[in-house]
């Protein structure tokens, strides 16, 4: 079979997967469809949390990153690694012991106040849609290649998987289905990496082969020819960095808080039955996450390399047009890779200077990379399953925060407390849909690559959530003034920036332009900073939290017990 019909055969299959499993767990109930029932294991839930965290800008974009950036796409690497470790040791536990449904149910009951509660909500709808903007966008990509149909019709056609199993089952539903999305990726992750580092190093353990010889039998280093392949074509060496030391801090530690701020991420752990299974969860998330994620500068290597010398030939000069792979011409036809012959001899260039004749998406490259490789049609076909597994995942979650956001914390909790279950569990379904047609066009109209974009809302969850989590735990005379105005001016500040650098004046977008060499990836950082001081300034003008709210932090300080997730 060629590739487009393995594709149909291997994604039609998981489809059928996940909606089978989204019928067999459908949520009868508002627990269920918020936290799955309570009842989840560790284990299956760690794996869930995995699929949960480990999206298109995981799966697609990341190796992406690496292979284009080299050494400074570490930062998405480091960041997003240390932000589960962050997650373990300083929220899952109280979170979970807090027992409630969602990050703005906690901010809303800690600071006591409803103002406090809707600007949560505002902002969890806020980071979900900018990071739901880069999962539709990967999966158009995926399907824009491998189905043969044009992104838009791709995304459209995510957007229809994920309406009927995250409409129908909310969280039971997306639990199980991510579990075997994650099972799905992973294999799709590792079949391709483990044959290209048998091809390229002879050395079949991809993240062992990223720092091997070369199977050529010269033994030079893979690192050592991609750094020399560089110098020769106009670009940075592999192994060395560009970026700003102040950058690269910012930016990793933009992402580490950002982390264990999503909404989407913290959600998960409020479905295992205790305390001790919310740590033992993120402790099993981060070795499920460590599989893909140590994997990914191998397959970044292993893709450049490849790529190199598929376009430019064995002698440097370039392939004809012609005659060139037929990965290169399966790819045009998407837009996403475009050749401009400037010498017009009719061969295709790749380099990092004005000898350059290619355009090429870096969101192409983990899925290109079998063509690039040669491989067999079944394992490009299994790894756009896997794409669209990661983008599909990461969807549900981001979805599940935007519903539960408008039916249970500003209707139930807000507007309309005496709604019953059922009317509640219907608003939560209607708002899931609705945030599904906002997230097509989104996917569709994206603002930037898949890691860039999900970088973006990292940076918002770190300048708004993570401060306020943080004090009301730690923090007990931390008051409802000290965290409204730190959530506002943190994300104000941080939406601000990102928005005047990539819309509003993209051309000033130069580190010389930047505050103090920050990127708009990593402004996040700064607007954590700018929260912590209004919220500490504030809240020692406006006085200490109440009593009773003191004691409540006191008891959230020793996670012990089950902490019931609870309703009111």
């Amino acid at each position: 079979m060629d590739v487009q019909s393995w594709t149909f055969l291997l994604v039609g299959l998981s489809f059928a997967l996940y909606i089978g499993i989204a019928i067999w767990a459908r949520a009868g109930t508002t627990k269920e469809f918020y936290v799955a029932g309570g009842g989840i294991h560790p284990v299956v839930n760690g794996m869930a949390t995995a699929a949960d965290w480990m999206s298109a800008a995981s799966f697609i974009s990341m190796a992406g990153l690496i292979s284009f950036m080299g050494y400074d796409g570490g930062v998405y690497l480091m960041g997003w690694t240390g932000g589960y470790v962050l997650l373990a040791l300083c929220l899952a536990p109280y979170l979970r012991k807090f027992g409630k449904f969602t990050v703005p149910d906690f901010i809303g009951d800690r600071y006591y106040s409803q103002t406090a509660r809707t600007v949560a909500v505002i902002c969890a709808i806020f980071i979900s849609f900018t990071y739901v903007a880069g999962q539709m966008r990967g999966v158009g990509v995926v399907f824009s290649r491998f189905l043969e149909v044009d992104i838009v019709t791709g995304v459209l056609l995510g957007s229809c998987v994920v309406f009927f199993y995250a409409v129908l089952g909310g969280m039971k539903g997306i639990t199980y289905t991510q579990v075997a999305q994650y099972c799905v990726l992973m294999f799709a992750y590792l079949v391709p990496a483990v044959f290209i580092s048998i091809l390229v190093t002879g050395n079949p353990i991809p993240q062992l082969g990223f720092g091997d010889t070369l199977a050529d039998g010269s033994g030079t280093y893979l690192l050592d020819k991609l750094d020399g392949l560089a110098t020769e074509l106009g670009f940075t060496e592999y192994t060395s960095g560009t970026k700003s030391k102040i950058d690269v801090f910012f930016i990793t530690f933009g992402l580490m808080v950002g982390t264990a701020g999503l909404p989407h991420v913290i959600v998960r752990f409020f479905t295992v039955p205790k305390v001790s299974d919310a740590r033992r969860s993120a402790g099993w998330a981060l070795v499920f996450i460590s599989i893909l994620y140590t994997t990914a500068p191998a397959v970044a290597s292993f893709a450049r390399f490849n790529m190199i010398e598929t376009i430019n030939g064995s002698d440097g000069a370039g392939v004809v047009h012609a005659n060139a792979p037929s990965w290169i011409s399966n790819w045009e036809k998407t837009g996403l890779i475009a050749w401009d012959d400037k010498n017009g001899d009719g061969r295709m260039f790749f380099s990092g200077d004005d000898r350059n004749e290619m355009k090429i998406d870096r969101d192409i490259i983990v899925l290109a990379n079998p063509e690039i490789a040669n491989l067999p049609a079944w394992v490009i076909a299994l790894v756009a399953a896997g794409g669209v597994a990661a983008a599909l995942s990461t969807s549900a979650g981001l979805l599940l925060v935007i519903s539960t956001s408008i039916s249970h914390d500003l209707l139930k909790r807000n507007l309309m407390p005496d709604i019953s279950d059922k009317q509640e569990l219907m608003y939560a379904r209607i708002a899931a849909a609705c945030g599904i047609a906002v997230a097509a066009y989104l996917g569709i109209n994206p603002p930037g690559f898949v890691a860039q974009v999900v970088a973006f809302a990292f940076g918002l969850a770190a300048s708004s959530f993570f401060p306020a989590i943080i004090m009301g735990i730690f923090y007990k005379k931390m008051n409802k003034e000290g965290a409204i105005a730190g959530m506002l001016s943190g994300i104000g500040f941080t939406a601000s920036y990102i928005i005047y650098f990539k819309f509003i004046n993209p051309g000033a977008n130069m580190p010389e332009n930047w505050w103090f060499g920050i990127s708009p990836e990593g402004i996040g950082t700064l607007g954590m900073m700018v929260n912590f001081v209004v919220a500490l300034v504030v809240q020692k003008m406006t006085g200490e939290a109440p009593d009773h709210i003191k004691d409540l932090v006191e008891s959230l300080r020793y996670p012990k017990g089950a902490g019931e997730a609870q309703d009111h």
